[in-house]
């Protein structure tokens, strides 16, 4: 996607000396909710006012789910997710808990591509963070997501998780989010996705420093394409199996070629598959 799906996580330090965004939903989550609220508002959905760009056709992605975010102070921020089973999800721990704010609920938003209307939805607050999740360094960013079963279709449809020692790099992979599609743009009015290829993360330590431990995965992101503001907790997925959840990305914006962070999914798979 010139895309770029989603915020990352959180927006990761400028060096390895500066910390990293720990403060999602007030400095991310919060104004991106309201601005894929305005833009679906007032948008058209019959598709003639899409031109270019890659927005994704209803089932094309049926494991991502959007979560539209009620926080305690009653406030709203957004996030992605992606379907494991027909009861469970994983996304990103600091969309339930990023610094000072702490969600209360999640709406939860299957089979549709767009976050305010359309699909599935159903509010859970069965959220199960990594018991060692780190909010300062998104040391284990991620969280399994308890929901009613839902049964499968055309557009929803659960993925595959990652196990192994299979680290991608080199392979080519795809990202999808509500989330800008641009850093200066206003919010996408539709899912959209981006193909981005993994690189070591040894290459990822030279912008990000000893920040980059190996339960991270990350991405090149080559002529502004990269995940974005609003795509925290989305899916990074090769051939229907998940081996990203989006996580971080740079400070200074998501279209200056810094590399894009996600939490590896296979060094998880064992406490995905316990939370299962």
């Amino acid at each position: 996607m010139k895309l770029l799906l989603t915020v990352l996580c959180l927006a990761v330090a400028v060096s390895a000396y500066e910390p990293i965004n720990n403060d999602y939903h007030n400095t991310i989550g919060v104004y991106e909710a309201a601005r894929i609220k305005q833009a679906e508002e007032s948008t058209d959905f019959d598709g003639s006012r899409i031109v270019g760009g890659n927005y994704a056709l209803l089932g094309q992605f049926p494991y991502q789910a959007g979560l539209l975010i009620n926080l305690v102070d009653g406030r709203q921020s957004v996030c992605g997710a992606s379907l494991i089973s027909n009861s469970r999800l994983v996304t990103a721990a600091h969309c339930w808990f990023s610094g000072g704010s702490q969600a209360r609920e999640f709406l939860v938003v299957l089979g549709s591509i767009t976050l305010y209307y359309g699909g599935i939805r159903m509010i859970t607050n069965n959220v199960r963070p990594h018991e060692r999740f780190n909010p300062r360094n998104l040391h284990n960013d991620i969280a399994v997501i308890y929901i009613n079963p839902v049964s499968y279709s055309n557009s929803i449809k659960n993925i595959g998780i990652a196990r192994g020692d299979d680290l991608f790099i080199g392979s080519w992979a795809t990202a999808s989010g509500f989330g800008r599609f641009t850093e200066t743009s206003g919010a996408s009015t539709t899912l959209r996705y981006v193909n981005l290829q993994v690189i070591t993360n040894g290459v990822c330590r030279r912008t990000y420093g000893s920040s980059i431990i190996s339960s991270f995965l990350c991405v090149a992101t080559p002529n502004g394409r990269s995940t974005c503001a609003g795509d925290s907790g989305g899916p990074l997925a090769i051939n229907n199996t998940l081996i990203g959840i989006t996580c971080f990305g740079h400070r200074e914006g998501c279209t200056r070629g810094h590399p894009a962070g996600f939490v590896r999914v296979s060094s998880f798979y064992d406490w995905i598959v316990s939370n299962m």
